[in-house]
């Protein structure tokens, strides 16, 4: 079975191949892969170590790994694929592969780090996803996974608010490509900008803005935005989980030593091959 989607996994080729990331400042590139990896045990991989990005997109971390890394597999299923290619073309430690997480092409326990950053919940079975990854690992090797939040630690009214723009999303997603486009530009220009930039104002006036809904963009470009709110209102599937569900599906996968980001993005975990 390939375990994926073939409408979501269209949808993101078009998504990176519109939004390649070259737009994205350095600055903010490096702001955002710290927030994903500040919790990835760098000092435990060995010199010249060997890995891989599950669902590369656009190569947009990639292009922060590589450089630390001695090879580093780049693996998508969707035309973005080549958006990576071009993005690290200058690198010449870095391998693509356009291939489904059920079909990697790597030998079983031969890497020294994985890591698949919002991508495992696109997938119809997220559990067999991260088994599959985990078994290319050697034991001892860290994998990172950023998997969706099922808002386990918002309150009740924050829950009901992503519950209505559920509904907004079953509508766009299965709308053409250029009208998911169209609509989720709006989307981010009148929902996404005003809310981000209502919590940048609050911090600036002392005001505890950590649960304000779009807080994690508060610093962030609105090409970011944009991005995000096609990845958010275009996909089909998505799922969520809660952070008991996310460590016991690790647990099953054979992850052990497993630790989760202590904030935004909700939520990042690591953990090491047993």
């Amino acid at each position: 079975m390939e375990n994926l989607d073939t409408e979501t996994v269209r949808g993101f080729g078009d998504e990176w191949e519109r939004f390649d990331q070259t737009a994205l400042s350095d600055d903010e590139r490096s702001q955002i892969f710290a927030d994903y990896f500040r919790i990835f045990p760098w000092d435990a991989l060995p010199n010249d170590a060997t890995g891989f990005d599950l669902g590369c997109g656009s190569g947009r971390w990639a292009q922060l790994v590589a450089p630390r890394v001695g090879l580093l597999h780049c693996i998508d299923p969707s035309s973005a694929i080549n958006v990576a290619r071009r993005n690290l073309a200058r690198f010449d430690n870095v391998v693509f592969h356009q291939q489904s997480v059920a079909t990697i092409p790597l030998a079983d326990g031969t890497m020294d780090f994985g890591y698949s950053l919002g991508v495992l919940h696109h997938i119809p079975d997220t559990a067999a996803a991260m088994r599959d990854c985990v078994n290319k690992l050697k034991p001892g090797a860290p994998f990172l996974v950023y998997l969706y939040y099922a808002f386990d630690n918002r309150p009740l009214w924050y829950r009901i608010l992503w519950k209505s723009s559920e509904i907004v999303r079953a509508v766009v997603s299965r709308l053409p490509h250029i009208l998911r486009y169209g609509v989720s530009q709006i989307l981010a220009l009148s929902i996404y900008w005003p809310l981000a930039r209502l919590s940048k104002l609050g911090d600036r006036l002392g005001l505890a803005t950590q649960g304000w809904p779009l807080h994690f963009y508060r610093d962030l470009s609105f090409y970011t935005m944009r991005t995000d709110a096609l990845d958010r209102f275009g996909t089909r599937l998505e799922q969520r989980f809660a952070r008991t569900e996310i460590e016991s599906m690790m647990r099953r996968a054979g992850l052990q030593n497993i630790e989760f980001s202590p904030g935004a993005p909700y939520w990042c975990a690591v953990g090491t091959k047993a």
